[in-house]
């Protein structure tokens, strides 16, 4: 489904079951509200050494095979913990490595749409300097995909957000529909390169 998003080093799936959960917290928040939330996905150890946690890590010492994305045990109590600030750490192969993290990001060489917060910026700044892919679940409902520092997809997860909402991609966009959701990409991505 958005295949048009990281059409380079991604571990497809991981990448595809995680924009599915951000969207799924979007669509649902929790408890009758909208939160957002930051994911992480790849170069996990170097995330790691630019984070800190922000409480004791609630998915440390878990069993790793009760923390593949994959299991939906972990994505209810992923769904949980977003509550909670801080981002999940997840590896290329779909674990995740940790939960409530501070990321420790700059804004220098970085530049985000006006509008965007503190959650984007780090989320730009932490996909720059690591070569992460960050996902960011934003307050208002709306899911955004950053690589090398870079806006590189905006996902509406209700179709009726399209005429509330004004993209923040520059240039051409590509639209694509799928059931009720909404999916941007630039006409021309930007060239990209693999994580060190």
């Amino acid at each position: 489904m958005f295949e048009k998003i990281c059409a380079t080093w991604c571990p497809r799936e991981i990448l595809d079951a995680l924009i599915e959960l951000a969207v799924e917290i979007a669509r649902e928040g929790r408890e009758g509200r909208r939160i957002g939330t930051l994911f992480t996905l790849g170069a996990a150890y170097s995330v790691l050494n630019q984070s800190r946690p922000l409480i004791l890590d609630p998915i440390a010492l878990h069993p790793l095979a009760a923390r593949h994305i994959s299991d939906p045990n972990l994505r209810g109590t992923i769904k949980e913990l977003a509550q909670l600030d801080g981002a999940f750490v997840v590896d290329n192969e779909g674990f995740v490595v940790a939960a409530s993290r501070y990321l420790d990001t700059t804004a220098k060489d970085v530049e985000i749409p006006f509008g965007l917060g503190s959650r984007h910026l780090a989320a730009a700044s932490i996909s720059k300097f690591t070569g992460a892919i960050a996902i960011v679940v934003s307050e208002s409902a709306v899911v955004r995909v950053f690589q090398n520092g870079h806006l590189e997809a905006e996902i509406l997860p209700e179709l009726w957000l399209i005429s509330r909402h004004s993209l923040h991609l520059r240039g051409p966009v590509h639209q694509d529909n799928i059931q009720d959701l909404a999916v941007f990409t630039p006409e021309e991505p930007p060239v990209q390169s693999e994580p060190a």
